[in-house]
């Protein structure tokens, strides 16, 4: 009988009550004041005008895989409202939700036309064309004379998700002519306005800044199922605005580097040339003198700070910066943002003008209350990737360190100062490019300065570290998998034995069949990605998780079956669906996990509710999404996020969350950068592994780290070639991924579905063995995105320049565990075992088999599907 963990009750429980007043705080937390003269926080309660798509529309967070189903959300309308607010412009929303239902009952319309004359083929339109909200109404005179108010707030939303990638155009990245039209009438007619920008990614706010009567903007981002609440508590003080930008705002989207060749910019959606190399969002800005709309690390407050550096402490292990902060202001208390960059001393290899090297945030202080920070890194930090040699060097020179609280606002502090080179980290040469590619040079170029700069450098603090004593580490790398050998025994060893220590891992992989380990290593589902299962929702204990492991096995050896759920800002579940008094679900009840899904799912015909029926309740809690979690720059905050999916994890029965979502801000166009943190490896490498210490301090549950790597593009995600050097995709695009995995060590990591260097990810040992196992220390198990072995399969009559990857190369790349599985993943598996050169696609030993059986059966044993597990024990490693 299977075990249910969802509850019986649709009231609203404790937990949901708790943990939404948690996100709660999270959330205003993270929200942005970026332009304000005055008109924020609102002085007193009554009528307010409120306009915008966002006004009741409310957009919580991204579509497809990063949506959570929460129990409700509170939008920006009730959140005002429950602030004490009387809201007077509801005509005009009223108005736009009745062009709302119209375009929305349209738009299902077709899908569902689509669906009957091409099957489920047409399933994949949910996401590549999702549903858009049609253009806001008109504000008119009637409307501003009876809201009866001198205050008005314009909630700007915009929403994007999996699948597709946003366009530069009016209406996305750009404002609509009808947007314009209707601030620009809410601008002229109002003596205080309060633009609200309800976004998930960067947007032109050029018309904005540029239009007169808008007295503040917000950067609101996407704030869960709370959001509303979230909203009226920074809008009217009750919380100071705190948060810093953790990408960078251009002032248009021209501006970004590789901006015209950037996927669907070029007409070009099978090859991305990250021609740019390291030069990505501020380290471009900064270093070619671009000047944007709001830098990285951006952020405003109602209150000042003064942030005064005591001192700066260097030897050849760590930098400690001792800094002073001090809310000079006289009403409000606040928290502010201490950053600290580095600038590297230019030689033979290219340097950006700055990064960053760690950051803080203080407590909230008082008017005129001070407090102290130490700030430290290590010192191998500020090396660079020499490809030539495989090494990570600190070349001679001077090194700069800045202190700020954003990349536009820094000073330096000291000058070390290094007399010879030092290498800190010996590696090999791995994800070898795999075509001529002409990068980015800044050679000649003026970078950013600001006036005293040359006097700072001039008079700075000067330290010295002895390069000679800079310890070095070397990796080590090992070819193969050995075979494990069958114990001589008669006893069938089971999970019990290894876990009552009376048989080893070994033991039990080594009884283990070719068929049986084939079966732990690819999912339960068998119809393939979006065949009999739905997509994303494959899960057959836990409706609308993403899938299970396998079932077999578990009668005979007590092999458990784990669940996984999606959902970056929270976990992605039915809310409700019915079973029987066996725990048998009944299919065709309850609803659809992902949005606008139920005219795919179900039968035909639901069938006969049998009297001993009972629904269950599913409901979680949304949190923010990544950006705004990243905005906090607070790692504590963001663990208390992890905290708080780990709980309903362990309620619903779900061991490995499919999150934090980690790739790196590299176009503001990516349609998934919602669920994503930063354009800096350092913050996404801190935020993930405090989302993971959160979730994993919960026994027996776990996150999974993804997309493993360079999923920085949604259009043609599945069979698009992301050329990247080598530099370039170590110290950008995996250092988040080696900083979560030293600092955390996630359970579980993602491949993505695109390839690199010509290689797919799931496909590639250099990614999987070499770099994340072997000198990462990662102890995990890997799996791969949903179908990514049978992607081609997903589109029919559409034609490819890149195949689908290979589940046996999975396998011998490293990448244990196939999602969500099919009948073709379980035969090429068994077929490819000590196949021939040429007699397969990609032969593979029963070493490497075995050795993908023990790492899931490993993550398996410390799960919560086992009475008396506790936290995930794997050691953390190297540390950075």
């Amino acid at each position: 009988m299977p075990k249910l963990f969802a509850a019986t009750t649709p009231e609203i429980s404790d937990r949901e009550k708790r943990n939404m007043g948690r996100s709660r705080k999270i959330a205003a937390q993270g929200m942005v004041l970026l332009e304000n003269n005055g008109a924020l926080p609102l002085k007193a309660c009554g009528n307010l005008a409120l306009f915008g798509n966002g006004a009741r529309l409310t957009v919580k967070g991204g579509t497809g895989s990063g949506d959570v189903n929460s129990r409700q959300v509170i939008n920006a309308e009730q959140g005002l409202e429950a602030a004490g607010f009387a809201i007077t412009t509801k005509g005009w929303m009223d108005r736009y939700d009745k062009a709302v239902e119209e375009a929305r009952n349209a738009y299902f319309a077709e899908l569902k036309e689509a669906f009957e004359k091409e099957g489920r083929g047409a399933i994949m339109r949910i996401f590549s064309s999702p549903f858009q909200e049609p253009p806001v109404v008109c504000v008119t005179q009637e409307d501003i004379e009876a809201s009866d108010t001198d205050t008005a707030v314009y909630v700007l939303a915009r929403n994007s998700g999996e699948g597709k990638d946003r366009r530069p155009v009016a209406g996305d990245y750009e404002l609509s002519e009808e947007e314009k039209e209707a601030i620009t009438a809410v601008a002229q007619s109002y003596e205080h306005v309060i633009v609200v920008l309800n976004v998930g990614g960067v947007i032109d706010t050029g018309f904005l800044r540029e239009t007169k009567g808008i007295d503040a903007i917000l950067l609101m981002s996407q704030a869960g199922n709370i959001s509303g609440l979230a909203l009226a508590d920074v809008l009217t003080g009750k919380v100071n605005p705190s948060g810093h930008l953790a990408s960078t705002w251009a002032r248009s989207y021209g501006d970004y580097p590789g901006a015209l060749t950037f996927g669907h910019m070029n007409g070009n959606v099978n090859d991305e040339y990250y021609e740019e190399g390291i030069y990505v969002g501020y380290r471009y800005f900064d270093t070619f003198n671009v000047t944007p709309a709001y830098p990285f690390g951006y952020g405003s407050s109602y209150t000042n700070f003064e942030v005064k550096t005591e001192s700066v402490f260097a030897d050849e292990q760590n930098v400690t910066v001792k800094v002073t902060v001090k809310n000079t202001g006289d009403t409000y208390a606040g928290r502010e943002v201490v950053q600290v960059y580095y600038s590297a001393p230019q030689g033979r290899l290219e340097k950006p003008y700055q990064e960053l090297a760690a950051y803080a945030k203080t407590k909230e202080l008082a008017p005129k209350e001070a407090q102290s920070l130490h700030i430290s890194w290590p010192l191998k930090r500020m090396a660079s990737y020499d490809e030539e040699r495989a090494a990570y060097v600190l070349e001679a020179g001077t090194y700069y360190i800045r202190v700020g609280t954003s990349s536009r606002n820094t000073h330096i502090a000291a000058a070390i100062a290094l007399e010879q080179e030092a290498v800190t980290e010996k590696l090999g040469n791995r994800l070898t490019l795999d075509c001529e590619m002409k990068l980015l040079s800044a050679k000649g170029v003026v970078p950013y300065s600001y006036e005293g700069e040359a006097k700072e450098k001039e008079t700075a603090v000067k330290l010295s570290v002895n390069a000679a004593k800079i310890p070095c580490h070397v990796a080590e790398y090992r070819v193969g998998n050995e075979e494990i050998l069958q114990k001589k025994t008669d006893v069938v060893i089971t999970m019990d034995d290894v876990r009552a220590g009376r048989a080893s891992l070994d033991d039990l992989v080594g009884q283990l069949s070719v068929e049986e380990m084939a079966e732990l290593c690819v999912g339960t589902a068998r119809g393939g990605f979006g065949g009999e299962s739905v997509i994303g929702s494959a899960s057959a204990l836990c409706p609308g998780a993403a899938g299970d492991t396998t079932s077999r096995m578990i009668e005979d050896r007590n092999i458990r079956n784990i669940v996984l759920a999606d959902g970056p800002a929270g976990l992605r579940l039915c809310k409700s669906f019915m079973a029987d008094q066996n725990g048998n679900m009944i299919p065709g009840f309850g609803e659809a996990p992902i949005p606008g899904m139920e005219i795919f799912t179900g039968p035909a015909q639901k069938p006969e509710i049998p009297e001993d029926a009972v629904t269950y309740y599913q409901y979680c809690t949304a949190i923010p999404i990544a950006t705004l979690l990243a905005q906090t720059w607070d790692v504590e905050a963001i663990e208390e996020a992890g905290d708080i999916v780990g709980e309903e994890m362990t309620e619903f029965g779900v061991s490995l969350w499919l999150a934090p979502g980690m790739n790196i801000h590299r176009n503001p166009l990516c349609g998934r950068n919602f669920e994503y943190y930063s354009e800096d490896p350092l913050v996404a490498g801190m935020c993930a592994a405090a989302d993971t210490l959160g979730v994993q301090k919960h026994p027996g549950v776990g996150t999974t780290i993804k997309h493993f790597a360079f999923n920085n593009q949604e259009d043609n995600r599945m069979h698009t070639n992301a050329h990247v050097g080598e530099r370039a995709a170590r110290e950008i695009y995996l250092k988040g991924f080696e900083i979560a995995v030293k600092e955390a060590q996630p359970m579980s990591i993602m491949t993505s579905y695109n390839l690199i260097n010509g290689v797919h990810t799931a496909n590639s040992y250099d990614l999987l063995t070499a770099i994340a196992r072997q000198e990462w220390g990662f102890e995990g198990l890997v799996m791969t995105d949903w179908g990514t072995t049978g992607s081609i399969e997903m589109e029919p009559g559409k034609s490819f320049a890149y195949g689908s990857s290979s589940t046996a190369g999975c396998i011998r790349a490293g990448n244990d565990l196939t999602m969500p599985g099919s009948y073709a993943d379980l035969e090429e598996i068994i077929r490819s075992v000590g196949a021939e050169e040429g007699s397969v696609r990609c032969p593979i030993t029963l070493g490497d088999l075995q050795a993908c059986a023990k790492r899931i059966l490993n993550i398996i044993l410390q799960c919560s599907v086992y009475e008396g597990a506790v936290p995930y024990a794997a050691s953390a490693g190297k540390k950075l």
